[in-house]
């Protein structure tokens, strides 16, 4: 019998088909290679493009062979509304996410279903996204943005483009290591990325390496830098962690002394200061990995269809009139921009799968019999192109999707950016809220004009990005109350 973990669950599934039993009437890409697998024609830099890629033509299930191992896609509606069901699937760490786990170990993000600390840390640390908590942000993501604005103000007046992905990458992690942790990494005084953001961008990138290899043995010098990158992430930390107990709190009941400070409201139970490590690298790293993609698409699309800016602009001047900046309560009124947000979020979830496992023994679909462990790989980007829920074009980027009246016609379970069940992404609300201010922000001060020679390419690192991204900037005639700097040009 195999051993089990202690919720039930059998350890070791190495791949899908151990836990599949009649895998074959799963479809796969025609011309498999013996031993190799579907390798033809795979880029090792963008397998979940791949994978995107034959979706359409494989159909709503599908498996891939890779070096021995086997992966079960999943992206049909249906079958994601099915694995969604927490009584009958729960969260599988495995792929990339298992990868991670010698930097994040049993951090909320990748710890396994069993293991205690996951339920201990979430209990902890909810009362840090409350409402009231969020509006406590508030301030510092003003403080934040308005570093951002003074870096694009002085490209603007130099005429100079900006590096959307790097500049949306600096803002959000001084945004989440600001407000979470009273950190200041001081990106935007940088000409170069923090070596805290080329460490993580290494830890991630190799996770997603060891995905497309036979063997670790061909990865042992990225192996030896990848150490080098989790000992860096672990230094920066510990160190923020130890100015933090000296200090003796930051006074703002953040999500570090909340981790430091805070008893399990039922049991009294602490974090250790290993999990508290792993805590904050989690958050750090998937709290402002997945924004700053987030934001970065939602900018190309702005730049790309300026009759959608100006609505969405047009509705910023609206709601925060002649106020400097917005309050708390006024971000939450911009609706337009929100659709903006999860159009992008529709067509490029920066978090771009998740996996599911089974609970107990079941059938999928009534057709595909499902072992207890046995998992599947959701294909999040290709769930929000599924036709049959989103109609006969859904390349297009329509903000409009998202009205409240198409939100209400459409099934559940059909957009799924952060994931879904007990496990899905407990930072939602503050990423969506700081996404949303930010947006407001930058098409309140900012004509976006593209590059006509750029086409979108998407960088995979466990999270997507675009790749290469650069736009114009033309500063907007201020509103009333907001005002110009000394000397600045106005443009009409």
């Amino acid at each position: 019998m195999a051993e089990t973990t202690p919720d039930g669950l059998p350890r070791g599934f190495r791949s899908a088909e151990q836990g599949w039993p009649e895998l074959h009437r799963i479809p796969h890409p025609p011309r498999r290679v013996p031993l190799l697998g579907d390798v033809l024609g795979v880029n090792p830099r963008s397998p979940l493009q791949d994978s995107m890629r034959l979706a359409p033509e494989l159909g709503p299930i599908f498996r891939r062979r890779a070096f021995g191992r086997e992966f079960v896609f999943v992206w049909g509606a249906e079958l994601v509304a099915e694995l969604a069901d927490e009584s009958r699937f729960a969260k599988h760490v495995g792929l990339g996410i298992a990868n991670l786990r010698p930097v994040a170990g049993d951090g909320l993000f990748t710890a396994y279903n069993h293991e205690p600390n996951w339920q201990l840390a979430h209990d902890v640390l909810a009362p840090g996204f409350s409402r009231e908590a969020m509006a406590g942000y508030h301030p510092m993501m003003l403080d934040v943005a308005a570093r951002l604005t003074a870096h694009w103000d002085a490209a603007e007046a130099a005429g100079r483009s900006v590096d959307v992905p790097g500049d949306m990458t600096k803002l959000t992690l001084e945004t989440i290591a600001r407000t979470g942790f009273g950190h200041d990494f001081g990106s935007f005084e940088r000409d170069r990325p923090h070596p805290f953001v080329t460490a993580m961008v290494g830890t991630l990138g190799y996770a997603q390496r060891l995905n497309t290899v036979p063997s670790p043995f061909f990865l042992r010098r990225a192996a030896r830098r990848n150490a080098a990158d989790i000992g860096y992430l672990e230094r920066t930390v510990d160190e923020v962690v130890r100015a933090r107990r000296a200090s003796g709190g930051s006074g703002d009941g953040d999500l570090l002394d909340l981790m430091l400070d805070t008893a399990h409201p039922r049991t009294g139970e602490r974090l250790s200061a290993e999990n508290v490590r792993r805590q904050v690298i989690t958050f750090l790293v998937a709290g402002h990995e997945t924004t700053s993609g987030a934001l970065s698409f939602a900018l190309h699309y702005l730049a790309r269809h300026p009759e959608i800016a100006a609505r969405a602009r047009a509705e910023v001047d609206r709601v925060w009139g002649d106020a400097p900046t917005p309050g708390y309560e006024q971000v939450a009124k911009l609706r337009q921009v929100r659709r903006v947000l999860d159009e992008s979020l529709r067509l490029w979830p920066t978090a771009p799968a998740f996996a599911r496992e089974a609970r107990r023994d079941t059938v999928l679909a009534g057709t595909h019999p499902m072992r207890r462990g046995a998992w599947a790989l959701v294909l999040t980007g290709c769930l929000h192109r599924d036709p049959d829920v989103w109609g006969p074009d859904p390349e297009r980027f329509d903000p409009d999707r998202f009205d409240a009246a198409a939100v209400r016609s459409r099934p559940p379970h059909t957009f799924k950016p952060f994931g879904t069940g007990a496990r899905a992404c407990i930072g939602r609300q503050f990423a969506l809220h700081e996404a949303t201010l930010v947006l407001g922000l930058l098409l309140r001060r900012y004509e976006l004009l593209p590059d006509p020679d750029y086409r979108l390419r998407v960088a995979e690192r466990l999270t997507l990005m675009p790749q290469g991204l650069r736009l114009g900037l033309r500063r907007r005639t201020a509103p009333a109350g907001e005002g110009r700097p000394a000397g600045a040009r106005t443009h009409r």
